[in-house]
């Protein structure tokens, strides 16, 4: 069968880093939130000759949080930075995305080689990725801030809860998460709400590699979900970690904590080692509920993703820009390639408010995609309608079984796709 346009995306050079033109006008920079996006902004701006500002509301930031997969895409903007080799160092290789129902039958299996060979993911501790962006960003000249809890841009300052004013930015790029406060202030909301359903997240020591090269996932009907991914090695860490993660929804946390104080543990593990046995090797290590992390999640969606507020200019990168369910993994590259686009339209020159509408331009086709995907697809995993799950377990094997359509699922779950069928997907970086 021919390969269509969209199928096969094209390779670009990693290698390059985002320079401004010797004409484009300096500005002074104010970024909100050390994450991924706002450290990844910050070094991309200062590098290209801004003055940068980067303000945390934590005063001592450090590596938290469990596994997540680092797409080919979010690899791409890490070499540009100079970071990939230290972050992949501490990485686990994931090749593939492989699901089965809770009686073992196989609903897809998607390999990252059948868009091009060698490609792969990165199972990855959300403190390494944070370490390196964050540590990288304390060797620029930053202007690092910390313990600022920023609410409120005025006259060209940032405003923190004492209603204190800082600096006086000519753009302040808010980056401070799913549940911004600064989202308020800047442009419309279309959509800010809670997802119903949630996980509960253990990241555990898995010295033999039991779990590796794929991320696992068992399912049954729409409402279970249990899954596993190669998390590579923690900051400072030697032994290779796995994530274990356990669908729930919002609701039923409390009465979870519950059971598991006054039943005990076996409350939790017990349904976890029915559905998969291998996972014995996390459980074990499994003392108190206090080991277990609760993630929520929300959606949302904004009109645009910039504002002008009085002589200053608002952008909005990240999640608080576009959160979405963790269905397809894409989070933190989304992230990542925001931060990288705004650099590249602030290089284009011109007006301030035209360089950010070229921003919008440049990521409107490949956000409001996956934004959609994940709304359409998330239900099928995490829902309470049985209907969904018996459809996803007919239809995806089938769906699986066409080379074209199984190209371009592998294409969402690396993060490249920027519409439906026939769009040209975002060029593969070369990694090495």
């Amino acid at each position: 069968m021919p390969t269509s346009k969209a199928a096969r995306p094209r390779r670009a050079s990693a290698t390059r880093v985002a320079e401004s033109p010797r004409d484009a006008r300096a500005i002074d920079v104010g970024v909100v939130g050390a994450g991924y996006a706002g450290s990844a902004a910050a070094l991309f701006l200062r590098r290209a000759g801004h003055r940068v500002t980067l303000y945390e509301a934590v005063a001592d930031p450090g590596p938290v949080g469990a596994g997540i997969l680092l797409q080919p895409t979010g690899m791409g903007v890490l070499a540009q930075l100079g970071l990939l080799d230290e972050v992949r160092a501490r990485g686990a290789v994931v090749d593939r995305l492989r699901c089965v129902t809770t009686s073992g039958r196989e609903v897809f299996r998607l390999a990252y080689g059948e868009v091009a060979p060698g490609l792969a993911g990165l199972g990855l501790h959300r403190g390494v990725l944070f370490d390196a962006l964050f540590r990288a960003a304390r060797r620029e000249d930053i202007d690092l801030r910390l313990g600022v809890a920023v609410r409120g841009v005025e006259g060209g300052r940032v405003v923190d809860v004492d209603r204190r004013p800082h600096g006086r930015h000519d753009l302040v790029v808010v980056a401070d998460g799913a549940r911004s406060a600064l989202r308020p202030v800047g442009p419309p909301t279309v959509l800010d709400a809670p997802y119903p359903w949630g996980a509960i997240w253990f990241v555990g020591a898995d010295p033999s590699e039991v779990f590796r090269h794929e991320l696992f996932q068992v399912v049954g009907g729409s409402r279970t979900m249990l899954g596993f991914l190669p998390t590579g090695r923690a900051p400072g860490g030697r032994t290779p970690l796995t994530s274990l993660f356990w669908s729930l929804r919002g609701d039923a946390l409390a009465p979870l904590h519950h059971r598991l104080r006054f039943r005990g543990l076996q409350a939790f593990k017990d349904p976890i080692l029915r559905r998969e046995p291998r996972a014995a090797i996390l459980l074990d290590q499994i003392q108190h509920a206090d080991q277990l992390l609760f993630a929520a999640y929300r959606d949302v969606r904004m009109s645009r993703w910039h504002e002008r507020r009085g002589d200053t200019q608002l952008v909005f990168l990240g999640d608080a820009a576009h959160a979405m369910s963790p269905q397809l993994g894409q989070g933190s590259n989304l992230a990542l390639l925001d931060a990288q686009a705004l650099a590249e339209s602030l290089a284009g020159g011109g007006p301030l408010a035209a360089a950010l509408a070229r921003y919008d331009a440049t990521r409107a086709a490949h956000l409001r995609f996956y934004g959609r995907i994940n709304r359409w697809l998330t239900p099928f995993f995490q829902s309470d309608g049985a209907a969904l799950g018996a459809m996803r377990d007919a239809l995806f094997p089938l769906a699986c079984a066409s080379p074209w359509v199984r190209r371009q699922m592998v294409q969402t779950m690396a993060g490249v796709r920027r519409g439906f069928v026939l769009a040209d997907p975002i060029p593969l970086p070369e990694l090495g």
